[in-house]
């Protein structure tokens, strides 16, 4: 992999965000029908915050799972909303910043996404699964 290549070479572009006023139901939702691990919380284009499936199950670790308090449950997922749990102190990259800049973010702090943002914009997201899928691609090309 071209360390020196662009972050928008690998950075996820489809993303799914939510607004912060947005229901925890609506989060779980999400992180339930699609195979992603974050969440953009955004304000029109900007972000605001990011959830992550890990902020989303410490949430929900207090849930039970008998039948009976599946109403409970979901009362509480309508009740709180996206800006209840996500995440706002975020580092956030450039487009034309490096990969090798989004490595050492990575290796310095313990979180697994990074937002791309252009113009107080958010453009995309890289995560370490970014990192790796453009590892193993590289890999198989040779």
């Amino acid at each position: 992999m071209d360390v020196l290549a662009p972050i928008s070479k690998i950075m996820s572009k489809d993303l799914i965000t939510v607004n912060e006023k947005d229901k925890l139901s609506v989060v779980k939702e999400i992180f339930d029908k699609h195979n992603i691990h974050h969440i953009p919380v955004v304000r029109f284009r900007s972000i605001i915050g990011i959830i992550s499936k890990t902020d989303y199950l410490f949430f929900v670790r207090g849930f039970t799972n008998n039948e009976e308090d599946r109403f409970v449950n979901e009362s509480r997922l309508r009740a709180y909303t996206a800006e209840e749990i996500m995440t706002t102190e975020m580092v956030m990259v450039l487009p034309t910043d490096r990969i090798d800049v989004a490595l050492e973010i990575f290796t310095i702090n313990r979180f697994h996404a990074i937002p791309v943002v252009e113009n107080d914009n958010l453009v995309g997201i890289v995560t370490t699964h970014d990192i790796i899928r453009a590892l193993a691609e590289e890999r198989l090309c040779e």
